[in-house]
């Protein structure tokens, strides 16, 4: 069982994201500590911000007194909701909380089940509560859980692999609570370009562009996330990354590609990809056979084509080591106009040729020009990423380009 432990200062905020949950059918209110529930299965958000009130001071010291905390049980974990109960309550007693208003909320809106804790740091007082090694205590607390209730261990969740969370699903209200849940969670999977990124998203139904431009003299960069339809048309509106906290953000992307960069190359984490790939091209002509058998191996195929069915780009992410690569990326005979000369011809012989050196492209990936957002291949966002360039991709993306300055002007 995993604890996380967050503080911060609005109590509203905590209390309305997960009693919306419960009102929305997402989850279940378990237990209460001081805090009226009346049991109708609903939670009356400001009725409970009022009760948490009354143990509160006006003045408060304390820059973030509101603590919120999720407990994670491993998938296999069959629990009930009394033993849950049981599980929170002991959990709050053990951290120094027993004593505190708090309220304990269900998820129930993703396959693995968990726990919500919303509370107050301070007493009646307004002192803060002793905090020290909070986080500390809390591992050694859920460890005698583990072993009382006889859950699996955190570490061996660790090595459970899953997606994180299910796609995002348009026809709900709660759009951007959906893309926030997906795109924090897939933070963990390395990706060193915009454009492998995107297609990581794509799987989830996101699609991401680089936003840019001048505001009072100053250029700004940004980033600006869509849900999409299963075809991957773009539905409702878009939303800027600031929305959604500075983990998703422009700045914060352009460090983890290049952590990302980084951990590939000490790792070798290319090696298991490449090997599979290459043994799927093996073994069939045919793409829809290629696709299934990477899926069964835990690798997902973005494959980006044109409308008469031509492949320009290929994607691949693996859910084993957590790296999103371009074919390319690992290696000539793995981009897409080989792969497209691969499944073009079904009486193909399914013996690759010899392959070739590990190409190295040299050219520069190709700027876009537009001033506001821009969805193409080259992006000015780290742009000094010049590996794992797709030619193929970027030849037909100029292509599209040329075509569409063509329509524009006429008359030249």
């Amino acid at each position: 069982m995993v604890a996380k432990i967050s503080i911060g200062s609005s109590l509203y905020g905590a209390l309305a994201y997960n009693g919306e949950k419960i009102n929305q059918e997402k989850g279940k209110l378990l237990v209460t500590n001081k805090i009226f529930d009346e049991g109708t299965g609903k939670v009356d958000i400001h009725r409970a911000m009022e009760d948490f009130k009354c143990y509160m001071p006006l003045q408060i010291r304390t820059e973030k007194p509101v603590i919120h905390i999720s407990l994670n049980p491993h998938p296999d974990d069959k629990l009930t909701d009394v033993e849950l109960s049981d599980i929170a309550r002991e959990y709050m007693e053990k951290l120094g909380y027993g004593n505190q208003p708090y309220m304990v909320y269900k998820h129930e809106d993703i396959d693995r089940h968990h726990l919500h804790i919303v509370s107050i740091r301070v007493d009646e007082n307004g002192k803060c509560l002793n905090n020290a090694y909070n986080f500390h205590r809390s591992k050694a607390i859920t460890r005698e859980l583990e072993q009382k209730y006889d859950l699996h261990t955190a570490e061996r969740q660790r090595e459970t692999k899953q997606e994180p969370v299910k796609k995002v699903n348009p026809s709900d209200r709660n759009v951007k609570k959906q893309l926030v849940n997906v795109l924090k969670s897939l933070m963990h999977y390395r990706f060193q370009s915009l454009g492998e990124y995107r297609a990581l998203l794509s799987l989830y139904n996101i699609t991401v562009e680089e936003a840019k431009g001048e505001a009072r003299g100053r250029e700004y960069h940004g980033l600006v996330y869509s849900a999409t339809d299963d075809k991957g048309n773009k539905v409702g509106n878009p939303f800027k990354s600031s929305r959604f906290g500075k983990t998703v953000g422009y700045e914060a992307l352009e460090k983890h590609v290049a952590f990302s960069k980084e951990q590939i190359r000490e790792k070798k984490l290319a090696t298991h990809t490449k090997d599979a790939v290459t043994a799927a091209l093996r073994q069939t002509t045919i793409r829809a056979k290629f696709i299934a058998a990477l899926k069964t191996k835990g690798i997902d195929t973005v494959l980006r084509e044109t409308d008469a069915g031509r492949i320009y780009g290929a994607t691949f992410i693996d859910h084993n080591t957590g790296c999103v690569m371009n074919g390319s990326r690992l290696g000539k005979e793995l981009s897409a106009n080989v792969l497209q000369e691969h499944f073009a011809s079904p009486n193909a012989d399914t013996r690759l040729p010899n392959f070739a050196p590990p190409y190295e492209p040299t050219s520069l990936t190709e700027q876009v020009s537009q001033q506001e957002v821009s969805s193409g291949g080259g992006l000015d966002l780290l742009s000094f990423d010049t590996q794992g360039t797709d030619s193929d991709e970027e030849a037909f993306i100029r292509q599209m380009k040329r075509k569409k300055k063509k329509k524009q002007h006429p008359n030249i």
